[in-house]
């Protein structure tokens, strides 16, 4: 488990978060956060490889808490995976503007999250390893 990907997953939703943890945890380390105030505190402490990150939450929602991870150059290249049920192109194109690195609309194919979630740590990794 040590060699694990970390995962840091931010959703208001519990029911959300438990279809993630379903899917992940048992090949990864995960630390969940309910809020955006929540998941950029747990950053420093969790130092995830990916940010799976939903959009629509009270206080800080997930476009804003994606900005912030990208505008610190000490979590810059953290990938940044939106999950959101707003899947309009106007939606993505925001969360492009963010600093997104993928947008998945929900409900998502678990295969597609799963590939997405693989073909970023992969990348993370090799790029750390060099």
């Amino acid at each position: 488990m040590n060699d694990s990907a970390r995962i840091l997953c931010i959703d208001d939703n519990g029911r959300n978060l438990r279809i993630l943890q379903e899917l992940l945890e048992d090949d990864f380390q995960l630390s969940c956060a309910t809020s955006g105030e929540d998941g950029l505190s747990s950053i420093a402490d969790f130092h995830p490889e990916l940010i799976l990150l939903d959009v629509m939450m009270p206080g800080l929602d997930g476009y804003e808490v994606c900005r912030r991870v990208k505008a610190d150059p000490s979590t810059a290249d953290i990938p940044v995976v939106l999950l959101s049920a707003l899947a309009r192109d106007d939606d993505r194109e925001r969360g492009s503007r963010a600093g997104a690195d993928a947008y998945l609309a929900k409900p998502f194919d678990p295969d597609a999250l799963l590939d997405l979630v693989e073909n970023y740590i992969g990348a993370t990794r090799a790029v750390r390893n060099v």
